[in-house]
């Protein structure tokens, strides 16, 4: 039975247009654990689907096989056999018999999720699909492939850019990430939970834009009850998910988790130096490797330097419940509570953290709110160190716009209207004046502030602030 599905309105215009095509197709969709791909293929294509297959985590290939007879017994009884295929290209080959059955009318999804737990070693999966696919499954107009795994660098280097028998071969490819803000309250709704956009960016800074993470959300709770639930109580759903997540996605997940904990440890994000000083993290080639996987999985963001070596980029972790998770939740042993925690000063310096990740996250609603959504701009940050005769200063993001103007945004989380007073225009201005060393000539400054509330009217607001976007146009649909 379908489920309804929220959001997502640009992916289910591209599976349309393959469901509608007169074409063999093959989609390869990627994204994070528990971000919702399953969900969309099997609720968007429940009328079509002809085939299922998934992988499990950690099995051999006898397992896999295993498990796929197993599913070949529920989507065609008539031809069951209780013995399972001895190897993949025995697999393709029972499945060809039975796809030969079906009416050549309308288009029949065949989906094959978590497609990198299936390539077990040596398995000769990959090159056995391979074959499959152009041999047969090409030539069928009225097959429509998905592929699908959790694992994105995986899907990347395998699939997307595969060099073997799918080179050049997938037609559609899906990265599906988080849900943003406005997703994010939609979902809320439609469960019938009413929070306010206030609550909604203080649960989204803890879950991100997770489906199953905001699932555990239950009508009735406050905004502290479905966090401590989920994850302070013993038995909280998301207690076991930052290991279960990391150990699910990569191999040697160690090494992930290294990088994580430092980066964590460091707001303004580290560069990739940094990373190799710290004893406990990988050396050389495999920092490389783990840095570029946590990249594709979204986990972290690698900021460029303004006008600088891309040596000098930093690293910085972006995943709200990473972040959550090694803030609070580390070694809580269920000894804590929300409502506490929310009253210590590592909850406020990690709400302004937090919400400052939410915004680089949602540049294009404040791209729309600057009234600059169809201008080509970069983001980046800037730092530079005082001396004795000059002033530093640090801007976490700057938008590089292309009519030869910068905004330099200052983002502040606060419960209230931000109030600007005397010793912090002073910084600012130190700030905006250090900055303003390092300007192209013919570029024009706009300091932006990003806050939840706005910026309360004052003589050191109308001196400073040339822009200002609230909290409200985050939630904005794009």
């Amino acid at each position: 039975m379908k489920s309804e599905i929220i959001g997502r309105e640009k992916e289910i215009k591209t599976l349309e247009r393959l469901l509608d095509s007169d074409q063999p197709e093959l989609l390869a969709i990627y994204g994070r654990r528990r971000v919702g791909k399953t969900y969309l293929i099997k609720n968007y294509y429940a009328d079509h689907l002809k085939f299922i297959c998934s992988g499990e985590a950690g099995a051999n290939q006898q397992r896999q096989l295993h498990n796929f007879q197993d599913q070949m017994n529920i989507w065609f009884p008539e031809s069951r056999q209780l013995q399972a295929p001895a190897n993949w290209q025995q697999a393709f080959v029972v499945l060809r018999a039975c796809l030969e059955t079906l009416d050549k009318k309308g288009k029949k999804v065949i989906f094959f999720d978590e497609l990198p737990w299936l390539d077990t070693h040596k398995s000769g999966f990959l090159s056995a699909f391979g074959y499959f696919w152009n041999i047969y499954l090409s030539e069928r107009r009225d097959i429509l492939v998905v592929i699908c795994g959790s694992a994105a660098s995986w899907m990347i280097k395998k699939i997307v850019n595969n060099k073997g028998g799918l080179h050049n071969r997938i037609t559609q490819h899906l990265r599906l990430q988080p849900f943003d803000l406005y997703e994010t309250k939609a979902y809320l709704k439609y469960k019938r939970i009413a929070f306010s956009d206030y609550q909604i960016l203080q649960l989204y800074m803890v879950m991100g834009g997770i489906p199953h993470y905001l699932n555990t959300v239950r009508r009735g709770e406050s905004l502290h009850q479905a966090i401590d639930n989920a994850c302070f109580k013993r038995n909280g759903v998301l207690v076991p998910e930052f290991k279960n997540l990391y150990e699910a996605l990569f191999t040697h997940a160690q090494r992930h988790y290294n990088v994580i904990h430092a980066l964590a440890l460091k707001n303004k994000g580290m560069t990739r130096n940094e990373l190799l000083d710290r004893s406990n993290v990988v050396k050389g080639g495999g920092l490389t490797s783990v840095l570029d996987e946590l990249l594709e999985s979204g986990f972290i963001e690698k900021i460029d330097p303004f006008r600088k070596k891309k040596k000098e980029s930093l690293y910085r972790l972006i995943d709200p419940f990473s972040l959550f998770y090694l803030k609070f939740m580390d070694g809580s042993s269920g000894k804590s509570d929300w409502l506490s925690i929310s009253k210590t000063p590592k909850y406020m310096s990690w709400c302004g953290y937090a919400f400052e990740n939410i915004c680089m996250t949602h540049i294009p609603q404040i791209k729309k709110a600057l009234g600059i959504a169809g201008m080509n701009i970069s983001y980046s940050s800037w730092y530079k160190p005082g001396n004795q005769t000059t002033d530093g200063g640090q801007i976490d993001l700057l938008l590089e716009r292309s009519d030869n103007t910068i905004q330099v945004c200052e983002v502040k989380y606060s419960s209230k209207t931000f109030v600007i007073d005397k010793k912090y225009s002073q910084e600012i201005g130190q700030k905006i004046n250090a900055f303003q060393q390092d300007l192209p000539r013919g570029y024009a400054l706009l300091l932006t502030f990003i806050t939840t509330y706005g910026v309360a009217t004052n003589d050191y607001k109308i001196q400073l602030v040339d822009n200002e976007v609230t909290m409200d146009a985050l939630f904005t649909q794009l």
